[in-house]
Parts: structure tokens; C-alpha cells; sequence
């Protein structure tokens, strides 16, 4: 990275003190229950704390508990997880009757006020995340989220789904499932971007290897190491 004049890196906790503005960006996850980890925004915020001055300013890019700002963002994510389950509902159904979903999407799209969604995966630390928090306050709200909720249990259902999909077409073409090979072109959550983080490739390959098949993965973007270090 190219440092600028004005620009300087540290790890020391003292240099804090020469701050009057602070962005917090570190990673705000959900467990394995579903539920956000905030250990790192509260560790994070716990160290500013002790080198705030009156009149500096904190910043949080990290997503958070829903205010009016943060609510947008994350009913943005939460709008976009929704309607991506929506269409992956509809291409359930019409592989099951037999009609190819791009097809039909693509035939809708000719109406001007169609949204344009397309089936598949729901990855990274955005919009297969936010949905939870959102979900959490209005649970503690006393209001528990149904659509909400739904699309996100069918949007993480997919890579499981996908992967049977894949055996139940292999078997119709009497291919050898047991120790097969097979090869999954990218690994990282979207196109064109080094992040695997809640990549949801990762759900097809261990459904997969359910069946003993060998995986093998190709993606440019992904760093083999960290690959191997996250999952």
C-alpha cells in the first residue's frame, strides 16, 4: 500500500491519544446459533473509550444494533436476502415441474417493474448477516420476524440443496458417485472479490464429501492458505 504523507500505520494502543476521529471496522459476526458476536466492537470500543477526548469523533463501520441510520442499512441487506429466497423458492419449484427458472426469469424481467433477482448462493458478512440482527432486536422486542427468518433458513439451505441436486444428476446419468471427482469453479462469497468470509460454497462442498465425493476447487481470488485457515 502506497503511503501517503499524512498517512501512517500503527499497532500501538498509545498512538490512539493523537486521535480526534475514530473508525471502528472490525468484524461483527453471528455465532453459531444465529445470534451477533459483538466481542470485537465491544473490545474495540472499550479501547477508544480510555483516549476520548471532548469533541472527537467515533465512527462505526461495523454493523450494529438498528438506530435510524443502521436500521437502513440493514434493511437494505435484509430486502436483498429476501428477494433473492424468493426466487430461489421459485427455482425449487419449477425444477421440480421442469421449467428453467432463467428462462422465466428473464421473460419477467420484460415488465418494467419486475426485480431482477437471481438464484443462488446468499454469502459474505452483509446481507446473509444483518438479517439476524434484525432479527435479534425484534425478538428482544417481543416480536419474533417470520419473513425475515424464513428467507434466511432457505437461503442457508441452498448449498445443501444444490450438492443434492448434484448427485441426484449424476446418479440419473449412471455416474459413479462414490469417489467421483468433482470440480467447483470459485470459492469466495462473489464474483471478482478475494473475501471468503460466510462463503456459502463452503456448504456444497461438505455436503459432497456426505456423499465421499472428492472436491476439487478452482478460484483465482481465493488465497488457498486462508482458505484452509477459515474452514
Amino acid at each position: 500500500m502506497e503511503v501517503k504523507s499524512n498517512l501512517s500505520f500503527s499497532n500501538q494502543v498509545s498512538d490512539l491519544q493523537q486521535a480526534r476521529i475514530y473508525i471502528i471496522t472490525v468484524p461483527t459476526p453471528i455465532d453459531k446459533f444465529n445470534h451477533p458476536d459483538l466481542c470485537a466492537l465491544y473490545k474495540a470500543s472499550e479501547t477508544v473509550g480510555k483516549f476520548l477526548k471532548q469533541g472527537d469523533i467515533v465512527i462505526y463501520e461495523s454493523t450494529v444494533y438498528p438506530g435510524v441510520a443502521e436500521a437502513a442499512k440493514v434493511i437494505e441487506n435484509a430486502q436483498r436476502d429476501i428477494n433473492i429466497a424468493f426466487v430461489n423458492e421459485l427455482a425449487k419449484i419449477f425444477n421440480l415441474i421442469g421449467l428453467n427458472t432463467l428462462d422465466i426469469l428473464e421473460a419477467a424481467g420484460t415488465n418494467w417493474n419486475f426485480l431482477n433477482f437471481k438464484p443462488g448462493l446468499v454469502g459474505g458478512h452483509c446481507i446473509g448477516v444483518d438479517p439476524y440482527y434484525l432479527a435479534q432486536k425484534a425478538q428482544e422486542a417481543g416480536y419474533r420476524p417470520e419473513i425475515i427468518l424464513a428467507g434466511r433458513r432457505l437461503n442457508d439451505g441452498m448449498g445443501q440443496y444444490i450438492a443434492d441436486e448434484v448427485i441426484k444428476l449424476m446418479v440419473r446419468k449412471k455416474i459413479q458417485v462414490t469417489g467421483s471427482e468433482v470440480l467447483i469453479l470459485g470459492f469466495t462469497f462473489k464474483k471478482n472479490c478475494p473475501d471468503v468470509r460466510n462463503t456459502r460454497v463452503i456448504d456444497i462442498v461438505t455436503r459432497l464429501k456426505e456423499y465421499h465425493v472428492n472436491v476439487c476447487i478452482l478460484d483465482p481470488w481465493a488465497d488457498p492458505e486462508h482458505v484452509y485457515q477459515e474452514y
